[in-house]
């Protein structure tokens, strides 16, 4: 079989590969995607190649309207690869010979080489991806903080171990799932400043003979310099990595808050009312009312994690510099992204739309006795060592309980028989307001405190509905 016209390479082979590598080579059915950042790279290697001697002012003015022109038919559809074309970059070399001639569009290649090409079209595919991303992450912030502004002073059970265990608000539980996703903004933010760097110069992994200046080329994709060591850039996808990791960390937190939703949403819980529209029913049970979003996004989310290990699964053994392996770093990348892009609308909507029994939160706020704390560091105030509070505070929720009483229904008189320091002030401190409101150092549930984390988020998150 001879070697296909359409291949970037052929010249040393008698014969070309067979319809089985074919069919494993090819990576146009998932790179071709990147096809107009390899575009945009392209027009940046001509700079190069321009101030190099190699592409004369008018030879320079043609491929750039080839370029051009080449793009606009990507954009429309209207130039797609051909089966028998490897890669994105085959199907695009072919384009531009089409436009400006074999003669012309062939000096392209000179300087570069699919590795470096790759190399840096992944990394300005994925910060591009981490703008779009960072953007829903905002979105989503400003749900959480436009519920927790709608519910200040609405209390609700905090649980530990899943287990009843001091009243806080509604508005810091729902903010407490805000904070790790600025982190997650926060690590994007940090990815970038590894990330803006061109691979463009490295070659195939030992850099030119042709003098160009990859700093220009970097200069003209807006990167902000160039990898320091040529089998580094063309080898590494350490990058990938920590932006698929990203990613996974943002599913997962989705998926945290995602478990929580399904359990408030239940009969037994009865926190919340799904909205018709974020909610789905179903095919024979006429009554049902299921949290499909948040079931999805937890199943995603382990999807999420899969793309990761596969990846690192993936880098973990493979010696300098390029190897084939590494087409394999696209597709986990692309739909960890596409993924979280699919979630997040939905999502968003599902937590606007939540409607909170108030009357039931703050009902259940004191239930399994989650104001004993309270009568612990309230004995503590009264000079009791907390060895001590806490071992008669027990006694107090074991009587509690043996005589099915709340805290707040023990008499005085019983009180004190539980232990002498219990005296009838101490029920000045059974009462879910005055416990949330005690709580007033930083970041604890005081409403003030409360209201200085929504503060701090609308200044990262301000309010994005028209």
């Amino acid at each position: 079989m001879a070697q296909s016209k359409d291949s970037l390479w052929g010249g040393r082979f008698a014969g070309g590969p067979s319809e089985a590598l074919e069919a494993l080579s090819k990576s146009t059915h998932f790179d071709w995607r990147l096809a107009t950042y390899d575009l945009k790279g392209t027009s940046a290697h001509l700079v190069a190649l321009h101030a190099g001697g190699y592409v004369t002012t008018d030879e320079l003015a043609v491929l750039n309207k080839a370029v051009a022109e080449l793009t606009k038919r990507v954009e429309d559809g209207s130039f797609l690869p051909k089966a028998t074309e490897e890669d994105v970059h085959a199907a695009l070399e072919r384009g531009l010979i089409q436009i400006a001639g074999s003669q012309l569009a062939g000096k392209i290649r000179a300087g570069r080489s699919r590795n470096d090409q790759i190399a840096t079209l992944i990394r300005i595919f994925m910060l591009d991806a981490a703008d779009a991303i960072e953007a829903q992450v905002l979105d989503y912030l400003d749900a959480l903080c436009s519920q927790a502004e709608n519910h200040i002073g609405v209390a609700m059970p905090g649980r530990t171990h899943f287990q009843l265990a001091q009243p806080v608000l509604l508005s810091h539980h729902l903010l407490a799932h805000a904070w790790p996703q600025v982190r997650n903004l926060q690590r994007l933010e940090d990815w970038r400043k590894r990330a803006n760097r061109s691979a463009y110069g490295a070659g195939a992994l030992a850099g030119s003979t042709l003098g160009l200046d990859p700093k220009l080329v970097a200069e003209e994709l807006g990167l902000n310099g160039v990898s320091e060591n040529s089998m580094d850039a063309t080898s590494s996808r350490d990058l990938v990595a920590e932006f698929v990791f990203i990613l996974s960390l943002i599913g997962i937190d989705l998926s945290r808050i995602s478990e929580e939703v399904i359990a408030w949403v239940s009969f037994e819980f009865g926190y919340a009312i799904l909205a018709d529209e974020f909610s789905t029913g179903s095919s024979i049970m006429p009554q049902k009312k299921n949290p499909d979003i948040a079931e999805l996004t937890r199943g995603k989310s382990g999807r999420l994690i899969g793309n990761l290990t596969g990846l690192l699964a993936t880098l973990k053994g493979l010696p300098l510099s390029y190897n084939r392996d590494l087409q394999e770093d696209k597709e986990p990348m692309f739909d960890s992204f596409d993924s979280l892009m699919l979630i997040f609308p939905a999502f968003i909507g599902m937590i606007s739309t939540l409607t909170f029994d108030k009357e039931r939160l703050e009902y259940l706020a004191p239930k399994g006795f989650s104001l004993a704390t309270d009568v612990a560091e309230w004995l503590v105030k009264q000079g009791v060592v907390f060895r001590d509070a806490h071992e008669i505070t027990g006694q107090l929720v074991q009587f509690c309980e043996a005589n099915d009483l709340e805290l707040d229904q023990v008499s005085d008189e019983q009180l004190v028989k539980v232990s002498k320091h219990l005296l009838p002030e101490v029920r000045k401190v059974l009462k879910v307001s005055g416990s949330i409101e005690a709580r007033n150092g930083a970041g604890g549930t005081s409403s003030s405190q409360v209201i200085d984390q929504l503060v701090a988020l609308r200044k990262l998150a301000p309010h994005r509905r028209v």
